[in-house]
This record gives C-alpha cells, sequence and structure tokens, in this order.
C-alpha cells in the first residue's frame, strides 16, 4: 500500500520554515549544540536539522520535544488556534436568538 503523501500549500510551507528558523535562533541563543538538544527531545541530529529546516515530513511530536529541550517553549503550542476569530463569528451567526425574554420564576 503506497503512503499517501500530503499536500503542503506554498505560504504553509514558508511558515513552517520561519518556525525553523525561529527553533534554530532560539537554541542559537541559548548556546546549545545541536548534538545535546536532539539528545534531549529524544530524536537523532538529523531529525532535529530538519526541524530547524522547518521540513513538513517531520512529526509535530518532534517540533514540540525540541520545544520542550529549549526550557519549556512548548508551552507555545497552547497558543495555536486559542484566539480563533473567524471561528467564534461564524458561532455567533448560528447563535439564536430568543423572541421573548425569559419568564421571571
Amino acid at each position: 500500500m503506497p503512503k499517501k503523501s500530503i499536500v503542503i500549500l506554498p505560504e504553509t510551507r514558508r511558515y513552517l520554515e520561519e518556525m525553523g528558523n525561529q527553533i534554530r535562533l532560539a537554541r542559537l541563543r541559548r548556546k546549545l549544540p545541536a548534538s545535546l538538544v536532539a539528545e534531549r527531545a529524544g530524536i537523532s541530529r538529523a531529525t532535529l536539522c530538519e526541524v530547524e529546516k522547518g521540513s513538513p515530513s517531520v512529526a509535530i511530536g518532534a517540533y514540540a520535544a525540541v520545544l520542550h529541550a529549549l526550557n519549556y517553549m512548548d508551552r507555545d503550542l497552547l497558543l495555536i488556534a486559542k484566539d480563533d476569530e473567524l471561528g467564534r463569528k461564524l458561532q455567533d451567526l448560528g447563535l439564536t436568538t430568543p423572541k421573548r425574554a425569559p419568564k421571571k420564576g
């Protein structure tokens, strides 16, 4: 059974590359060698290199492990889709307003 390939849009690819570069810069600012970060993250040095390139073929768990190895930066993952403005607007459009005020009890 052939492996399905994931289609990555050019804009998304640029986001991944930027994220990988930011991870690389965070490692360099901390003056941590790639081998140490890879060991702490439980991945190979080659996988760390792919993370820092923003490779879409690397599992998100590897990205999270590297961020954790860089002094718990994985907490930033909780910010993804936190402020979903479009989703909230769509949700509000689907809400119905009652025609009458509720009865006082």
